[in-house]
Formats: C-alpha cells, sequence, structure tokens
C-alpha cells in the first residue's frame, strides 16, 4: 500500500469518525432542547456519515485490484449507495420541513429547552469540522484525492445549518424568539434537499453511462493535440463510474514506424494522461494515418480531429 494510501484512508477514516460523534451529539442535543434547527443539523450530520462511508468505500475499491467478475472495478456501488442516500436525505427533508410548518402554523409556540447545552454541542459540532476540513485539506494537497477534496468541501459546507442552529437557540434563551427556530429549521431543510437532489443526479448520470466533465474531456484533448508523434485522434468516449472515469479513443500514428515506436507513443500519451487524472482508466486505440472504416464497422460517434501541425 502506498504511501498516498494510506493518507486518504487516514483522512476517510477521520471523517466517518467525527460524522459518528456529530450524529451522538447532535442526538443528544436534540433530547435535550427540542430544537427543530438541531434535527435539520442531525439530519445533515446522518448525510455527511452516509458520504464519509461512501467516501471511504471509494477510497478502499480504488485501492483493489479489478478481479475476474469485475474486470472494470466495483465502483458502480458507489453510485447505488448515493442513490439510495439521496432518497432518505429528500425524505428526511421532507419531515423536518413540515414539522417546522406546523410549529409556525400553531397557535401555541413550543418552548425550547436547555438552549445552553445546545449551543455548546453546536460549538463543539463547527470546532471539529474545521479541524476536520484542515486535515482534509492537507491530505488531499498532498495525494490529489478528488474523494477527499469533495468530502472537504462538504463539510465546510456544513458549517452554515450549525451556525443557525446556535442564532435560533441563543434568540430563544435571550428574547423568547422560538418561532426563528423553525425558521432557521426550513432554511437547513431546504439546503439539504437541494443536496439531496444534487447527489442523486450526480448517481443516476453515472449509472447511465453519463460521459465526463467538459473540462476533463477537453484537457485530454489538449494533451493529444499537443503529443509528438499523433497525428489526430477520434473516438474519444468517457463514462463515469463512482470515483472512476474511463477513457477509450483512437490516435492517428504514422503506418510506416514500426510497432515498438507506436506503443512507444501511445504509453507515454496514455501515462500524461493517468498523471493528470489519477482516477481515470485509459485505453487508447492505435489507427495508422489516413486508414479508412471498413463499411461494416459501427459509425463513429465523435468526429476525426487531426492534431495541430507542428
Amino acid at each position: 500500500m502506498t504511501n498516498a494510501t494510506r493518507l486518504n484512508i487516514s483522512a476517510g477514516a477521520a471523517s466517518v469518525a467525527v460524522a459518528l460523534v456529530l450524529v451522538a451529539l447532535k442526538l443528544w442535543a436534540l433530547a435535550e432542547t427540542g430544537a427543530l434547527s438541531i434535527a435539520a443539523s442531525l439530519a445533515d450530520s446522518a448525510m455527511d456519515l452516509m458520504m464519509s462511508l461512501g467516501g471511504l468505500a471509494a477510497i478502499l475499491y480504488a485501492a483493489r485490484p479489478p478481479d475476474e467478475d469485475h474486470a472494470f472495478g466495483h465502483t458502480s456501488a458507489e453510485d447505488l449507495a448515493a442513490l439510495g442516500q439521496s432518497i432518505f436525505i429528500l425524505v428526511s427533508a421532507g419531515v423536518i420541513g413540515w414539522a417546522a410548518a406546523a410549529r409556525l402554523l400553531a397557535d401555541t409556540p413550543t418552548e425550547l429547552r436547555s438552549e445552553g447545552r445546545g449551543m455548546i454541542v453546536m460549538a463543539a459540532s463547527i470546532l471539529l469540522t474545521l479541524a476536520l476540513v484542515v486535515w482534509q485539506r492537507r491530505v488531499a494537497a498532498r495525494t490529489g484525492s478528488r474523494v477527499v477534496k469533495a468530502d472537504s468541501l462538504h463539510y465546510l459546507g456544513d458549517l452554515l445549518p450549525n451556525i443557525g442552529a446556535i442564532v435560533s437557540l441563543w434568540a430563544s434563551a435571550r428574547f423568547g424568539l422560538v418561532q426563528i427556530d423553525s425558521v432557521v429549521a426550513m432554511g437547513a431543510a431546504a439546503m439539504l434537499a437541494v443536496g439531496a437532489l444534487r447527489i442523486g443526479k450526480g448517481a443516476w448520470d453515472a449509472l447511465m453511462d453519463r460521459r465526463a466533465e467538459p473540462a476533463m474531456i477537453a484537457r485530454i484533448e489538449a494533451i493529444a493535440d499537443d503529443w509528438p508523434g499523433v497525428h489526430g485522434y477520434h473516438d474519444l468516449k468517457t463514462r463515469t463510474a463512482g470515483s472512476r472515469v474511463f477513457v477509450n479513443m483512437h490516435i492517428e500514428l504514422d503506418g510506416a514506424q514500426s510497432l515498438d515506436e507506436a506503443h512507444a507513443i501511445g504509453a507515454a500519451l496514455r501515462r500524461a494522461i493517468l498523471k493528470e487524472f489519477p482516477q481515470a482508466d485509459v485505453i487508447i486505440h492505435k489507427d495508422p494515418v489516413g486508414v479508412q472504416p471498413h463499411p461494416e464497422d459501427p459509425s463513429r460517434v465523435t468526429p476525426r480531429r487531426e492534431a495541430p501541425a507542428p
């Protein structure tokens, strides 16, 4: 196991551990205060826990080689899990939003309890989250792991609901404004719903073999355009599966050169793409310049592109 893999696993394990602690703390704070803003933050932490488990699984899967039954790996399991998570989160957001609206419309406002304890828990949650983000960013800077980077951004975005919960508890304790708790809970529920839809869409796209991000495709094209010995390319196809991106492309080479020379050009281009995108799985097919497709060959889905003249 490489040092980079160990660092990525440590970041993933830290993320899971912090999420578990936050869920336990917020469960206790919810029981103590009855605040819906804490319930919304708890649901957000539960989402974090599921995402962190998925991220850790992605890192562990990335370290495992494909087997006989799964020649392309097991990364699609991440997408199935993410789709299930998004549905669970969306339902949780709906329940919290409904309860918050019911409290706002109720004739008698629901009194909160032990606001001070709740604020202490939320402040501790903020400190733990900040510490985790700092460690994740250090690991991502050293390893380049996109899974760790994404998890770090996700936790950074969780600070707002935690701060909102503190504000609502303070307003309740200081001024008796218990309605602010419901307003904050509704805002947090909306954020949860948006996040769930985004996660679900990404998982659905991956399960449907959607192509890679346009920026990644453009960068691969730029690398191939400038690669020595490559006179053009065609049939550049990509698809995503979990944390992996599969890349297939045909490059056009001088047909008079030896097989060894052609292989060296293709292998070097593949290494260059992998250096830029470590999460990719790249297959490069080599064609002689000017070769015409056989009439029985399937039609190309992408046009031929010539490399720029030197």
